[in-house]
């Protein structure tokens, strides 16, 4: 797999069956590699280690109904009163990040109504704040780490 625009990480892989599998800590098993897996792997190290978010507070991959739609978000962080605090969609690092992919999570989140959203195919990361009244996001360098938030609380 390729170098992404992330902190070099340590991860563990199996192989079966000519397949190569990278094991996700926060559904407890081995994934198969995809390009989109490796973003999505790397974007949850990053939650933990560079933005220390608990892994209790992270989920990857759940269904969600978007007007009568099934879809799939890849990762959420959730605030610890059950409100979602970030939305993350990842691509493959080979798919440039588009006007769509941002239409896709905002479409996502007027379901999930997260405060931040981020975006990246492993190169590139963008990073969003929800303003919600005037139904809109507003990029931003970074997402806050968990300590300042739980300090503004």
């Amino acid at each position: 797999m390729q170098q992404l625009n992330f902190p070099s990480y340590s991860f563990r892989f199996k192989n079966s069956e000519n397949k190569v599998s990278i094991f996700d800590e926060i559904r407890k098993k081995f994934i198969i590699l995809t390009p989109e897996e490796w973003v999505r792997q790397h974007v949850v190290r990053f939650l933990l280690e560079e933005k220390k978010y608990p892994k209790s507070l992270i989920n990857v991959e759940k269904v969600l109904n978007v007007n009568g739609l099934r879809k799939r978000y890849d990762v959420v962080v959730f605030n610890p009163d059950g409100s979602i605090f970030v939305l993350v969609e990842c691509k493959s690092p080979e798919i440039k990040t588009a006007q769509a992919t941002f239409d896709q999570i905002a479409r996502y989140n007027m379901t999930l109504k997260a405060e931040y959203m981020m975006v990246t195919n492993g190169h590139n990361h963008y990073f969003c704040q929800m303003d919600f009244e005037n139904r809109k996001y507003e990029f931003m360098n970074e997402l806050p780490d968990y300590k300042s938030k739980n300090e503004i609380i």
